[in-house]
């Protein structure tokens, strides 16, 4: 029997889990097969296909548990589509001419890699399930098992991505403090720009976890500093219907009652309409590898700014983003167990020679499981009717349907 040698890799945007992952790897590795050597490829991909791998060393491992205290990746991201030659040429990582599923395919042969854990969204599993059918398409002995990370929960069909729990919550905390600046002026305006291309999950979350927040505080009467200045008054997510001028005549009264108004917004509300009114006057709108507009180049906050400073007469207006301030955070104790039982998941899979991403199955009732790649799809929209939503909503007092 071949011997077995694992790698492993974490691609993508950051999230508040990556760190945490490897060093859950590490630690399950160490503990049930300590005899198998460990390897990381840095920056993802892009590692991959150049060489640039290192060994997991035994001091490494013995230090592994600290890697749960950080954000970030231990190991290096980046954005690569191996199905996307034409990119991988343009950026040097492979060769005029050079299949990039063959490089990384020939790499991993070459290294001596059976067993490959891929930790990313669903860019990067997608990714990880065309190098899966290509090496077995081929006749390469390699198992590969990833691990659901994004801020956005919109893996199909995953119940819940590591790191999103952690996103909401360091994002209200982000805006307990940024909210405070309803005070520096009369008639303000604070938009508070959440992660999110296509699902309004995190907005929903945060704005959730803010209202739970503050809820807890206790203030001095007759103050400004109040329940009404620490409120929201609309989220807008990418699964709603937007109404101008009917949500900016409903914001301008609370403008005008409480002389501030707050608004949590998805970097992915409107994106579409935003993105075919620049590209009408003649904008080009940038893309990544993925085909994905480069959603920050896009700045949806200003876009709402701009539509409603002057519709609510507001005095001072300011977009505050706490993405990426959320998405570096090291992962919280919710995230912390669920990492744990998918990483426990993910190493039982890979020493049996199963494929796929392990995760709370929805199409299986919620069972955690090795999800087989085939169904393993981006852009899970958040379900509006969601009792927790509601309750939010009610909460603000807003009216909402679906786009």
């Amino acid at each position: 029997m071949a011997k077995q040698k694992v790698a492993m890799l974490t691609a993508g945007g950051l999230a508040p889990c990556l760190s945490s992952a490897v060093g859950g790897l590490i630690e399950r590795y160490s503990d049930v097969a300590p005899e198998l050597e460990i390897v990381a490829y840095k920056s993802g991909y892009q590692g991959v296909l150049l060489g640039d791998s290192f060994e997991i060393s035994r001091a490494m491992r013995e230090k592994a548990p600290l890697l749960h205290r950080y954000g970030g990746s231990p190991i290096g991201n980046s954005r690569v589509k191996l199905t996307n030659a034409a990119d991988c040429v343009k950026r040097g990582l492979v060769k005029e001419g050079e299949n990039p599923l063959r490089v990384a395919a020939e790499r991993l042969a070459n290294d001596g890699i059976t067993i490959l854990h891929t930790i990313g969204g669903d860019d990067t599993n997608t990714t990880a399930a065309d190098l899966a059918a290509y090496l077995a398409a081929n006749g390469y002995d390699l198992t590969v098992v990833g691990l659901p990370k994004t801020v956005d929960n919109d893996v199909v069909p995953i119940r819940q991505s590591l790191g999103a729990w952690t996103a909401a919550d360091v994002g209200a905390h982000f805006f307990d403090n940024v909210g405070n600046e309803q005070t520096a002026a009369p008639r303000t305006l604070v938009i508070h720009e959440v992660m999110g291309r296509h699902c309004g999950w995190l907005t929903a979350a945060t704005a959730r976890a803010y209202l739970q927040r503050t809820s807890r505080n206790q203030y001095v009467d007759g103050l400004m500093m109040d329940a009404h200045l620490k409120s929201i008054d609309a989220v807008y997510l990418p699964e709603m219907a937007f109404d101008l001028d009917a949500e900016a005549a409903r914001l301008k009264e609370s403008m005008d009652r409480n002389g501030h108004a707050t608004v949590f917004v998805s970097e992915g509300a409107c994106l579409d309409a935003i993105v075919a009114e620049r590209e009408a006057a003649g904008e080009t709108v940038k893309r990544d590898a993925f085909g994905h507009v480069k959603i920050d180049t896009i700045n949806v906050g200003a876009w709402f700014q701009k539509q409603f400073a002057n519709l609510l007469d507001a005095e001072r207006s300011l977009v505050q983003k706490s993405g990426y301030f959320a998405r570096s955070a090291p992962a919280n104790g919710d995230d912390l167990r669920l990492i744990q039982s998918m990483v426990d998941l993910a190493v039982e899979s890979a020493l049996n020679k199963v494929s796929g991403v392990t995760g709370h199955d929805e199409g299986q009732n919620g069972k955690l499981r090795t999800i087989e790649f085939p169904r393993i799809k981006g852009g899970k929209a958040f379900d509006l009717s969601t009792a927790w939503f509601a309750e939010v909503m009610d909460n603000i007092g807003q009216k909402y349907k679906e786009a």
